[in-house]
């Protein structure tokens, strides 16, 4: 498998580059964000590949980060998105605004990137949410401290109940707030109650 490319930049459009390394053009598709940060035709750069085989092709997708080509490998896992429409996704919006609205569950800014539906937006978030990293410039919103061990407890018992987890997050902090007691049972009956 191709992990990355070395070369000359021969030629650069909006979804494709091709890279000169040792004699062979290397025709590979890009995201935009990729295609904006490309030098002129004629210096040298350096992609990370992904190789993409099926049965009638062989296409390699190139990025000019690890964050990009690790999101992109993440999205390619989601049901219903292939590699087209993951290079589409990470055309329509950054790779930082795209982790943020995942983790977010901001469905509404996902359905804007062209080629996403709501359906796939809401497989995105289900699929990825809890498998991706913060951003880098992700604010931990500074008033609101990580989970504690017993909050984490008490969200996975919920979760465990089939509660989605946006809802169960929201259902822990109402209880919080409502002054539950710090220990695991009365915490638990009172998101609980504060869920359905």
């Amino acid at each position: 498998m191709i992990a990355l490319l070395r070369g000359t930049l021969v030629e650069k459009h909006p979804g494709q580059a091709i890279l000169e390394v040792g004699g062979v053009g290397y025709d590979v598709t890009i995201p935009i964000s990729t295609f904006a940060k490309l030098p002129d035709p004629g210096s040298e750069i350096r992609l990370r590949i992904h190789t993409h085989v099926r049965e009638d092709a062989l296409a390699l997708y190139g990025f000019l980060t690890i964050d990009e080509k690790n999101l992109f490998e993440k999205l390619i896992v989601v049901s219903g998105i292939g590699p087209s429409l993951a290079v589409k996704v990470l055309s329509g919006m950054s790779a930082t605004d795209l982790l943020i609205a995942i983790r977010r569950n901001e469905i509404e800014k996902l359905v804007r990137i062209p080629g996403v539906g709501k359906k796939t937006a809401e497989r995105m978030v289900l699929e990825l949410r809890d498998k991706l990293l913060p951003a880098q410039g992700e604010d931990q919103t500074p008033d609101e401290p990580p989970p504690s061990p017993l909050d984490e407890d008490v969200l996975s018992a919920l979760l465990n109940l089939g509660c989605a987890r946006p809802a169960a997050e929201a259902a822990m902090r109402k209880a919080r707030a409502a002054g539950a007691p710090d220990e695991f049972e009365a915490l638990f009956r009172k998101a609980l109650e504060l869920v359905r």
